[in-house]
């Protein structure tokens, strides 16, 4: 038996993985599935692993994965069916197959207690492969769009392994840590967990800036399994010794892409400096650019790695989506024809580039007579909470945002995003867009794209073309290197307008 883990010659603990930081060159021994092309096969560190000293860590148990027997009698080809009608790619040594049921997952009764309740019905892709691929103990790799059920893939597997462990002991940190990039995104990641660890007493604690450090301090104190956490108050509280890392062997980075588009690598890298090296660590992204496969090869040993979908940049095909092309001088008195085209009381979420522009285009269209609020990051916690939730209800049905709201904001029935500002990059595009057309109802998007905007004119092309999307003319032009039309545009079939004026209240 490893002194450095419960289970004997298991090939993920970190004593036989130092030198087996590649994936995809062994056998895939659960049904070798739809892979990944051979090219992206290996996954090595352009360092050698330094030799690690683990003498005086205590051993801890990861693997809790018993495979369903309705499982263990599919076939390869039942597998790698399975998998290409839910568009599920997988990579990696030894992928275990995936499962079609909650109770194929094995969970013990006092989760399947909390999914019967919430009224789930099946497991959603990437929880069918995720689930056995975390419970086996290995470090994960899931690249799935947000609104996917990413979030219970990593909580549920989380809970069942805070629940193997010794109990927490006065001064004890965490034993599970998920780092999310965006207060709104770890404050919902906290509802599941309080949610769906209630059964099991498992209490968690959110740290993020913008509010009081006390309460924060006091739950961190008391002792809490799960934390949750944006990375510069969490780094805040570790300086200031109010809660350590040594007992965190469950790690989760929750939109590791966005998390590096913030300017947060330096925090992450420093965190998990902090933690022991034979953790397990599940890595989450909506995208696979070069910078987060690099952190990624620099942090995980070994890793499964599941893709749903395509890991190519793609849009919702639920969403309408219209480009115009105008000048930055049409942009406002376009937006005020378009509200009064569409708006039948239905929740509409606008983004813009600046906090500055946010504020200025929202005291505009209030003094205009339109219910708007805006949300961005120099607001308070209570300010932008309460935005939120006058949204939520429907109260002020517009609402202005920075990119600080692009990802992790689920707020249901979205009808309309429009881009007053075209964002910095495709991948912000995408996620912008993203928070109508979720749960599978429809939704429709529209983008003012300038001149300033050009060099985004072919990717965007491709967005829109592999949605089957029509292109606006002028798009395609400025895509061929035509230089933008003199100031016209105009969204084409839009719909039904609304005709009962703006009187919402």
């Amino acid at each position: 038996m490893s002194r450095y883990d419960s289970r004997s010659g298991d090939p993920s603990s970190y004593r036989d993985r130092r030198t087996d930081s590649g994936f995809g060159g062994g056998s895939s021994g659960g049904g070798s599935g739809h892979h990944l092309s051979s090219s992206k096969r290996d996954f090595e560190s352009s360092e050698p692993q330094p030799k690690v000293d683990l003498d005086g860590l205590t051993p801890f148990e990861k693997n809790f994965y018993v495979e369903s027997p309705n499982v263990a009698k599919m076939t390869e080809s039942e597998v790698e069916e399975y998998r290409r009608k839910r568009e599920i790619t997988v990579e990696g040594r030894d992928v275990p197959k995936p499962v079609k049921t909650f109770a194929d997952a094995r969970f013990p009764d006092y989760v399947m207690q909390e999914i019967v309740k919430a009224g789930f019905t099946e497991p959603t892709a990437i929880q069918a492969q995720g689930w056995p691929m975390a419970l086996k103990g290995r470090d994960l790799i899931g690249i799935a769009e947000t609104g996917s059920g990413k979030t219970l893939s990593y909580l549920l597997p989380a809970i069942v392994h805070v629940n193997a462990q010794p109990i927490l002991s006065h001064g004890d940190g965490p034993i599970v840590l998920v780092l999310a990039p965006t207060r709104e995104l770890a404050v919902q990641i906290q509802q599941e967990a309080t949610k769906f660890g209630a059964s099991s007493k498992i209490k968690n604690t959110c740290i993020y800036g913008g509010v009081p450090k006390g309460p924060q301090v006091r739950d961190l104190q008391k002792g809490v399994e799960i934390v949750i956490a944006t990375p510069g108050r969490l780094i805040d509280m570790l300086e200031s010794h109010h809660t350590n890392l040594r007992r965190v062997t469950y790690l989760v980075l929750d939109e590791a892409d966005r998390m590096l588009d913030m300017g947060f690598e330096p925090q992450m890298k420093k965190i998990v400096s902090q933690i022991r090296p034979d953790r397990q660590t599940l890595y989450w992204s909506a995208t696979w650019p070069k910078e987060v496969e690099q952190v990624a090869k620099q942090i995980l040993y070994n890793p499964y790695k599941v893709v749903i979908g395509s890991s190519d940049l793609k849009a919702n095909h639920s969403i309408h989506q219209h480009v115009d092309i105008v000048t930055e001088n049409q942009k406002y008195n376009k937006l005020v024809k378009l509200l009064d085209d569409i708006m039948d009381g239905s929740r509409i979420l606008i983004f813009m580039d600046t906090k500055k522009g946010c504020d200025q285009i929202t005291r505009q269209l209030r003094m205009d007579g339109w219910p708007a609020l805006s949300i961005h990051g120099d607001k308070s916690q209570a300010e932008r909470d309460w935005v939120l939730s006058e949204f939520k209800a429907g109260k002020s049905p517009i609402m202005m945002a920075t990119d600080v709201a692009a990802r992790g904001l689920d707020v249901k029935d979205v009808k309309y995003v429009i881009n007053y500002d075209f964002p910095g990059s495709l991948e912000d595009y995408v996620h912008r867009i993203g928070r109508t057309g979720r749960a599978g109802a429809k939704g429709t998007a529209y983008t003012f794209f300038t001149a300033a905007n050009a060099r985004f004119a072919k990717e965007l092309i491709a967005i829109l073309q592999e949605a089957g999307q029509k292109v606006n003319p002028d798009l395609a032009a400025m895509g061929r290197g035509a230089p933008p039309p003199p100031g016209h545009g105009g969204f084409r079939d839009r719909g039904r307008g609304y005709s009962g004026g703006r009187s919402w209240n």
